[in-house]
């Protein structure tokens, strides 16, 4: 391993025609996780995989479309996590929500280079064609979870359901991105990033009116 090789990288001592892409990809992670999106070379992800410099050629015409399959990878991930979690808003739909919101923090947590890249403004453009399905399902969990949670509304009082979504979305990336470095967890605030998920989605299904305030539900005790 090099003097330079990202913590907890094994260099393959070898590798099959069949497995350079996924290798290639796992080195592209490590560098983001110690760089940042930006922060790489094609050439750089070939030597830590212990590859020639041609060779991420055979899959990738240059950086930004190995950027991008490393964005698609994780988001067809995140969708398949999201979707698990929601788990069709089984036992109900609120604790399948807060299941939902977990889900989104644990996968941000874990793997960090995927997240950063998913959410990189400006990364790969070209490829966007090629990411967008793998967005719009994760996004879709969000739009099913949000259409089950404002079925205890009457109809003309529920929000348009893209834009809950998109607020729900903000609210959970927001939370993710500040934690993502551990700054907040550095200055030890008192409080999980779960925690602070949880209570603001609270806040938010509260003032859509899909839960009681406290004086509503003293009133109707």
């Amino acid at each position: 391993m090099g003097s330079s090789d990202p913590p907890g990288w094994r260099r393959p001592r070898s590798y099959h025609h069949g497995n350079l892409k996924e290798v290639l990809l796992e080195a592209a992670r490590k560098l983001i996780e110690q760089y940042g999106p930006a922060g790489f070379s094609l050439t750089e992800a070939a030597r830590l995989a212990g590859v020639s410099p041609a060779a991420p050629y055979r899959h990738f015409r240059d950086r930004d479309a190995l950027l991008a399959e490393v964005a698609k990878g994780g988001f067809e991930r995140f969708a398949a996590r999201l979707d698990m979690a929601w788990n069709n808003g089984v036992p109900t739909p609120l604790s399948a929500f807060d299941n939902l919101g977990r889900a989104y923090l644990a996968f941000a947590r874990e793997e960090p280079a995927s997240y950063a890249v998913m959410f990189e403004a400006g990364g790969a453009p070209r490829a966007e064609a090629d990411t967008l399905p793998s967005a719009e399902r994760s996004f879709d969990v969000l739009q099913r979870a949000a259409a089950a949670l404002c079925r205890s509304l009457p109809e003309g009082e529920r929000p348009p359901l893209k834009l809950m979504s998109l607020h729900i979305w903000a609210i959970s990336h927001g939370v993710a991105t500040l934690f993502a470095q551990g700054d907040l967890q550095a200055r030890k605030v008192p409080i999980s990033p779960e925690e602070i998920l949880e209570s603001a989605m609270l806040i938010y299904l509260k003032g859509l009116g899909i839960l009681p305030d406290a004086k509503t539900a003293r009133s109707g005790s």
